[in-house]
């Protein structure tokens, strides 16, 4: 399993208010857009943002960044090899498929394998 890109998340209420500051920012415009459940998600340069109401984005808060992947194969290799815990996953979601880690100290990350 090896990292391709790694994505900072940013949480909002409304995509559509908060993509016009991040096209002029970054220069780009938006890679994907889709619904998730009750989010709606947005990338953008190197940004992943999640818009939706406090209560729709309170499951996924505690995630702190977004790391696109090769494949999730190795994900519990590299579990065994330094600790932490599957939260979530992994699962078919509508850009491939995902999985939700605690590492070791805390940080919370989303793996995400992209299909073509």
């Amino acid at each position: 399993m090896k990292a391709l890109v790694t994505l900072a998340r940013l949480y909002v209420t409304d995509l559509d208010e908060a993509l016009p500051a991040l096209r002029e920012l970054t220069g780009q415009d938006v890679r994907t857009r889709f619904s998730y459940g009750e989010v709606e998600l947005a990338s953008i340069g190197g940004f992943l943002l999640v818009a939706g109401s406090e209560q729709a984005l309170a499951p996924f808060r505690d995630v702190q960044s977004t790391v696109l992947v090769d494949t999730l194969d190795g994900l519990h290799t590299l579990l065994a090899e330094h600790g932490g815990e599957l939260l979530d996953g992994p699962n078919e979601v509508p850009t491939g498929r995902n999985a939700t880690v605690r590492h070791p100290g805390g940080v919370v990350l989303e793996y995400v394998e992209h299909t073509a």
